[in-house]
């Protein structure tokens, strides 16, 4: 827009004013600048384009300067500030933050409020200078110990801090200068604008941090508790915004084990509130923001998840968010300034997918009622295709719950190809998605999966797919979770399998690798490396086939993890290996032709574990077991010892073990 005569005339006549060395002069001139920009934008460029904001810094920190001069300084730049992002951003530049901030150190109150006016706008865009409020280790405490002094003060610095604590360090920092005790008493103002911004405050500082949250829920305040005085702001009686925070604030609570899921606080009155906001008489930002918290609040307790599954048709309710389309956006009850710029059709998506995702977490009859939503795969499969990440994880996330059903994978997960998406989304994703997508393929590729079975029949859509190889890829990751996705995956889809599936698996997954696994670090990706292992060893000739091809180096890496300083549940699944190659043709001799191994039995048939003595002596029954060249391994066994071993473990107590002996003497005899 080009600006008219009389506008630029206007700006350089108060900039010029400025210039002035009269303190009067330049008073007056800031009255008429602020009276002109006030709700101006296109003034508000104008008096910024020509220098004002270095001038008016300039009497901002001038000790010297009359103090009714430096607050009107405070005022047009809080002004300026409720411009544009590029009018803030320009304040920023020109160093307006350490300005005001020292600023606060005056004890003339209406400096100070004016101070903070303009840094509450500030620090209240989509992007604040975080960094410049935590550069000077005097500044929060500062804010802290001024936050009382009037409710300006109060609403102010509780919106600046709310805004600015962005990470676990700013929440220590926060708290470890009394942030807790200054908030308590704001809880109980009778100023909204004072409420709302103090529930923010403690909503963000207790976010995944269990220390604070536990000193939030054990504070008081004039002998009530905070999680009491959190609750009160939950009745019907508050505004939506307001039932909103305080719910927040709950849950992030009871998240950080600050308060039990099972209290009346959470199970009765939390759960319930962010139950209401999913309803179609809220806003759209209610909607969301509720089914998101709803979810984040059930997410890992199986009790939450039936209350919340019960209430007032919550399934159903999210359902619809699944409905909504672009076109309602013309109708919608947001009176946001949002409203505009979201796509509320994929923010209701996502909420939805995160709803379900956490309500089907554990149960199978919760999982029932919303496979039976009305298209819900085909909404997932929308979802997992969408360009919007949030929507893609949140689909995911929600087939991943889902696919824990052995019933529906058996029988609702065979009428749609999920596997697709979600194989494109591990090869071409977004990174936030990876993990989520490859535990959920793990889970279609259990042995009872429509997907698996099919693999070895003439349809093998997802092994075509390139299955095998992806999988081989995500066990190279730098990332445990995505090793062990990668791992697991193999191994599920390694048992029952036929020889050519396991012969593909091993072939690219290659002995380098394979064994690189069994020196992982972590201990889950190790087990089920042994799990893939002890899967490929099944059904002699598949035993014989591989034990022909990797028979040294597998019974090398036998006897390091046997050696090693492991779990009891990695040992034992090691000697349920050994067990397993015990059981071939070709493969006995593996064993019987490394003393190493069978001495490790020996000491294993005699451990104080009697998992792992169980596991030993399974072991032995299959190694002396009356077939073919029986006679010769019984006469090599029975010279080291293993029959009286055998015989001395029949005064066990332990009934399974009892008949593990009993069998293998059989053979003996």
């Amino acid at each position: 827009m080009i600006p008219s005569n009389m506008d630029v005339e206007m700006a350089n006549t108060c900039v010029d004013g400025l210039m002035a060395s009269d303190p009067e002069s330049c008073l007056k001139t800031i009255v008429q600048i602020k009276n002109a920009v006030i709700g101006n934008n296109k003034q508000k460029n104008y008096v910024i384009n020509e220098g004002a904001i270095p001038r008016l810094l300039q009497w901002l920190i001038d000790a010297d300067v009359a103090i009714g001069l430096r607050t009107q300084s405070a005022v047009v730049l809080g002004s300026l500030a409720k411009g544009t992002e590029e009018n803030i951003q320009s304040l920023v530049e020109a160093g307006s933050i350490p300005a005001l901030l020292k600023g606060l150190c005056n004890s003339d109150l209406k400096f100070i409020e004016a101070c903070l006016r303009c840094l509450r706008t500030i620090y209240l865009t989509s992007r604040p200078p975080v960094d410049l409020l935590y550069q000077d280790a005097t500044i929060v405490p500062h804010l802290i110990n001024i936050i009382s002094k009037s409710a300006c003060t109060q609403e102010c610095i509780a919106s600046i801090l709310a805004n600015c604590c962005k990470v676990r360090d700013h929440q220590d920092v926060l708290f470890r200068n009394g942030i807790v005790a200054a908030l308590a008493p704001l809880l109980s103002s009778s100023i909204y604008k004072v409420k709302m911004p103090t529930l923010k405050c403690f909503a963000v500082l207790c976010y995944q941090n269990e220390e604070v949250a536990m000193a939030i829920a054990t504070a008081t305040y004039n002998g009530q508790a905070i999680p009491s005085l959190l609750v009160r702001l939950l009745a019907r009686d508050e505004t939506s915004e307001m039932q909103m925070a305080a719910a927040k604030c709950l849950t992030f609570l009871c998240r950080g084990g600050a308060i039990s899921p099972q209290e009346n606080n959470i199970a009765l009155k939390t759960l319930p509130t962010l139950v209401r906001m999913c309803k179609k008489d809220r806003t759209l930002e209610e909607n969301v923001e509720g089914a998101e918290m709803l979810a984040y609040l059930t997410e890992v307790d199986a009790e939450l998840q039936k209350v919340a599954s019960i209430s007032d048709h919550i399934i159903k309710t999210l359902a619809e968010y699944l409905k909504y389309t672009d076109v309602q956006q013309i109708s919608t009850r947001s009176t946001s300034k949002l409203r505009k710029e979201l796509n509320w059709s994929n923010e209701l998506r996502q909420a939805a997918f995160r709803g379900f995702a956490s309500l089907a977490a554990n149960d199978e009859d919760i999982r029932k009622k919303i496979i039976q939503t009305d298209n819900l795969f085909d909404h997932v499969v929308n979802g997992m295709n969408s360009s919007d990440v949030k929507v893609q994880v949140a689909a995911v996330r929600c087939l991943h719950s889902l696919s824990r059903s052995v019933q529906q994978l058996r029988t609702t997960f065979q009428d749609h190809a999920v596997w697709k998406p979600l194989i494109e989304l591990i090869q071409q994703g977004p990174e936030e998605v990876l993990a989520v997508a490859s535990s959920t393929l793990c889970n279609l590729l259990l042995e009872f999966s429509p997907e698996s079975r099919e693999m070895t029949g003439k349809n093998k859509p997802i092994l075509e797919a390139g299955a095998i190889n992806i999988l081989v890829g995500l066990t190279n990751s730098t990332d445990a979770a995505l090793r062990l996705n990668g791992i697991w995956g193999l191994m599920n889809m390694a048992f029952q399998a036929e020889q050519t599936v396991k012969t593909q698996i091993v072939e690219s997954l290659g002995p380098e690798q394979l064994f690189r696994l069994l020196s992982d670090p972590h201990p889950n990706v190790l087990m089920k490396t042994l799990g893939l292992l002890r899967n490929l060893l099944s059904y002699k000739p598949h035993i014989d086939t591989i034990m022909n091809i990797y028979g040294t180096q597998i019974m090398q890496a036998v006897v390091f993890i046997l050696e090693g300083d492991h779990s009891v549940e990695i040992k034992e699944q090691t000697l349920c290996i050994l067990t397993n190659v015990a059981d071939g043709e070709q493969a006995k001799d593996c064993i019987m032709g490394n003393e190493d191994v069978l001495k490790k039995l020996m000491s294993y048939m005699v451990h104080t574990n009697v998992k792992l003595q169980i596991a030993a002596t399974f072991c032995i029954s299959n190694l002396v077991w009356n077939e073919e060249g029986a006679y010769n391994r019984q006469a090599k066994l029975k010279e080291m010892g293993i029959q009286k071993l055998l015989q001395q473990l029949l005064s066990t107590s332990d009934t399974t073990l009892f008949e593990k002996v009993k069998k293998a003497l059989h053979q003996f005899s």
